[in-house]
């Protein structure tokens, strides 16, 4: 079996607009295509014997043991990979569940989709699924564990911690959009000039001050003791030479710990003589170049949660212990503990397993014993020099019993470090009485404190501490979202885009939008090239500057990894027509109406998919939305607009020469066509499509008729506003018209305008496309020989698998089948193509260029018009 390409989905994509966590495998079976699972000798019990939890996959039978089913009857391997890869996962602590196998439209290839939580472990997932099978099938051993482990170790080092986790859960279920920005917790909630950010539980409101402070433990003390609370007497020191007298002065037991530190690292507690105290030194100075040495304060160990000034959450703490029974080593002490189904590997369950390490064999030999010592019963044996839950530590919760003295000296300790999240350590004997009674102390103040012991406490209620994160950084029920309009569609939605924009700009809009062309933040041009996915319309999402985004959407971004937002306001579907089909995995417009249909799909309830009512495919899109429905048309009569104008719904129509807006049977008309740049006097009707929608989604959002009228009247077609789309550039004796019409039905859309055009004589340039089928490119080759009377057939840069003279000669043989005695002219490099048609050009010829690289095109001919006005040779060197 071989892969073919693994693609992971994070957004609303192809196969399924809910799950948006998805891998899709492409994987050909070669020869294993003629051999399903119930003709291979005792692979369904060596599967089961590997993974005895598959009898809980229901699959298609609906029924414990449903999937055995499936593989006794015979099932072909993709299916049973697709198994594997979730099972595996759930193995290593990822419970996941979605999953479906869909051939390709190739024999022996198929799509194998399954869900994933993080996607590195769901990239490894896939191949360790295959490999996996292969063994099943050969009968070979497999090193399953060791797969296991790694998916464990892969998860852990790219998820986001608990605390970051759970903030984003609360965000999500708020319906809070975020991006995370780094591999690291650095997360983005909302959008644009909306967005907050976050950083484990720093929030971008934290002050810095505080965080300074709070790092600064000496700093920490000074102002809690000028506050007059509770700290134990404690020194600063950096030399070894301090430590003796500093000793004398505090007094035994001590707690001697890096000024620096965090996470425990280099803290010893209770030290009683003299000699530990040098070696507690030198393990907190190899952490920092300052020292904390301060009087051990007896009691246990309390973490106090502030937020926002509130206390919100307190857990007793302690830390990774056993206690003996009399009979059982330490080893096997710590092996009984880790066996409890709560513990698991880092972060994935409620408590992390217990390591032995050397600072465990220190503290063990510290108290007289070995690993191999068994201790007495009852005895409780601490592991760890500090509580953290990251060790092995419990926790209780004990919120309910904060003494309120207590409580007030903890928000009262938040001001002063001027944190608006903190955590504050606490010794004291007893919680629920006044700190002052029982001689305890605080001990320090943490910036960015840890949640997890208060999310899932070992013992007592759990705590949603990530719900006042969210109250605070986005009160009254604020979501932190921009409008964003998303445009998709096979042709005409650059165009539609562009227009959105500009209208919303001319509206005080801060615009950021994506297009086949580039990404644009408020008209400047940051990002060259196709921009129509995922990556790009994060970028604008990202920019804190934009407050209004208008996405164009392409299939490609779709089908690779999905879209790049999970909701937007409104979404516009153009039209769709074949094009790009026959690649990954797209064999028919149906296929392609699916792809596209996922824009309308993600529109917010309280939003609108604006649906082109002239197209079948397209109208049906309405099924499926979950949000209100907006249809535009250029037939004012077309019985779906008259029958959604009934109901009293919004839609655009182009009538009696005018663009006209629609509320219920309302006419309101926005101006004439003909008096609209972009479509060139009325003459290019594809123009005219694209403004229904435009003009639909500026009155949604508000925007008055009015300034939609000025933002029409100054939409000018050119090679800045529009590149590449109906571009006409006048030279003395002939025009040059330039157009990104790539598929049969952009050039039908062409053709229209052209005819409308007088000319002595129409030259066409053309070009076959490497990653449109066979019958694509003769039919373009059919449409140029009806629109012109002469063709020059040139050759994209980009082959895209298929050879130069196998492109050419799909043009040729289209052209021959629509006018054999077509006079064609072959030139491969597009600019000499074009260079020969300005050349040759007749008085009052029209010169079409369908051009791909547009940037290219329209730079050579500016260049042309330049050297036409100077005479000039050497500008086109």
């Amino acid at each position: 079996m071989k892969i073919r390409s693994i693609n992971a989905m994070r957004g609303p994509n192809y196969w399924s607009v809910r799950r948006h966590k998805l891998i899709v495998m492409v994987l050909d079976l070669l020869e294993m295509e003629q051999k399903p699972t119930n003709k291979v000798n005792g692979f369904r019990e060596r599967l089961e014997k590997m993974f005895p939890g598959m009898y809980e996959h229901r699959c298609s039978v609906g029924t414990e043991g449903g999937f055995f089913q499936r593989v006794d009857e015979g099932t072909w391997m993709g299916h049973v990979i697709e198994h594997i890869a979730l099972e595996i996962q759930t193995l290593a602590g990822m419970d996941v569940g979605f999953g479906r196998t869909r051939g390709f439209g190739e024999e022996g290839v198929y799509n194998v989709v399954f869900a994933y939580m993080e996607e590195a472990v769901g990239r490894f997932a896939a191949e360790s699924a295959v490999a996996i099978c292969e063994a099943l099938v050969s009968g070979a051993d497999y090193n399953l564990e060791a797969d296991i482990q790694k998916m464990r170790e892969l998860r852990e080092a790219v998820r986001l911690g608990p605390s970051t986790g759970s903030i984003i859960e609360e965000a999500e279920a708020r319906g809070i959009p975020w991006i995370r920005l780094n591999k690291y917790s650095l997360c983005q909630l909302g959008y644009g000039a909306n967005q907050k950010r976050i950083q484990a539980t720093v929030t971008s409101e934290t002050s810095s001050i505080g965080v300074e402070l709070a790092c600064d433990k000496e700093d920490t003390k000074f102002l809690l003791e000028q506050a007059e609370v509770q700290v134990p007497r404690g020194e600063i020191i950096r030399k070894e030479s301090s430590l003796e007298e500093t000793c004398r002065y505090v007094g035994f037991p001590l707690v001697i710990k890096p000024v620096d530190g965090n996470h425990g690292r280099g803290i010893t507690v209770n030290i009683k003589n003299y000699a530990d105290a040098v070696v507690a030194f030198n393990a907190a100075k190899d952490i920092s170049r300052a020292v904390i040495v301060e009087k051990y304060i007896n009691g246990e160990d309390y973490r106090l949660l502030v937020i926002n000034n509130k206390l919100v959450a307190a857990a007793k703490r302690t830390p990774a212990h056993v206690i003996g029974d009399g009979k059982s080593t330490i080893q096997q002490l710590v092996d009984k503990v880790n066996s409890d189904p709560r513990r698991g590997y880092g972060h994935e369950n409620v408590l992390t397993q217990i390591t032995v390490n050397e600072l465990t064999k220190t503290i063990i030999a510290a108290k007289g014993y070995h690993i191999d010592s068994v201790i007495a019963e009852g005895e409780m044996l601490i592991l760890k020099d500090t509580a953290n839950l990251s060790t092995g530590g419990t926790s209780a919760d004990v919120t309910d019993i904060v003494h309120p003295s207590n409580v007030s000296m903890a928000e009262r300790i938040s001001k002063i470090i001027d944190l608006d999240i903190c955590g504050i350590d606490i010794m004291t004997t007893d919680i629920s009485q006044p700190l002052n009674d029982t001689g305890g102390a605080v001990l320090e103040v943490n910036a960015g404190p840890g949640f997890r012991m208060h999310l899932a406490p070992t013992s007592g209620l759990a705590r949603n501490v990530a719900a006042p994160v969210i109250d605070k950084l986005f009160p009254h029920g604020d979501t932190g979202r921009i409008p964003i309009i998303a445009v998709t569609g096979t042709n005409g939605k650059t165009t539609t885009t562009r227009l959105i924009a500009h209208i919303a700009k001319l509206n005080g809009k801060r615009v950021g939008y994506t297009t086949s062309d580039g990404v644009y933040i408020q008209n400047r041009l940051l990002v060259t090239g196709d921009c129509t996915g995922p990556t790009s319309a994060e970028f604008v999402l990202k920019d804190p500057t934009v407050n209004f985004a208008v996405l164009e959407c392409a299939r490609g971004g779709l089908l690779r990894a999905g879209l790049g937002f999970k909701k937007c306001n409104i979404g516009i579907v153009t039209n769709v027509a074949a094009d790009h089909l026959g690649l990954s995995g797209i064999h028919t417009i149906e296929q392609l109406a699916k792809v596209k249909g996922v824009i309308p799909e993600t529109v917010l309830p309280s939003g609108y998919a604006i649906l082109n009512a002239d197209d079948d495919l397209v109208y049906e899109m309405r099924r499926n939305i979950e949000c209100s429905l907006a249809l535009f048309s250029m037939d004012e009569n077309n019985p779906r607009i008259k029958a959604l104008q009934k109901r009293g719904g919004i839609t655009a129509i182009y009538e009696n020469g005018y663009v006209t807006l629609c509320r219920g049977e309302w006419k309101m008309r926005v101006m004439r066509a003909e008096n609209i740049p972009l479509t060139h006097g009325g003459k290019a009707e594809f123009m005219i499509q694209n403004v229904l929608p435009a003009i639909l989604a500026a009155n949604i959002q508000g925007i008055s008729i009015e300034d939609t009228k000025v933002a029409l009247e100054t939409f000018i077609p050119s090679p800045t506003q529009t590149p590449g789309r109906l571009n006409m550039f006048k030279f003395n004796n002939f025009n040059i018209l330039l157009d990104y019409a790539h598929n049969p039905a952009g050039m039908r859309a062409l053709k229209k305008f052209v005819d409308s055009i007088e000319a002595t004589v129409k030259v066409g340039i053309i070009a076959g496309i490497g990653d449109r089928r066979e019958e694509d490119n003769n039919a373009i080759g059919q449409i140029a020989a009806e629109m012109f009377d002469e063709i020059i057939i040139r050759q994209d840069k980009r082959l895209r698998g298929k050879t130069e003279e196998e492109l050419i000669k799909m043009l040729h043989d289209g052209i021959k089948m629509q006018n054999p005695n077509m006079k064609t002219t072959i030139i491969p490099s597009e600019r000499e193509a074009i260079i020969f048609a300005v050349d040759n050009a007749v008085e009052g010829s029209l010169i079409v260029l369908s051009s791909d690289v547009i940037p290219d095109a329209l730079d050579l001919v500016m260049k042309l018009k330049d050297r036409e006005v100077s005479g000039d040779t050497s500008v086109l060197q």
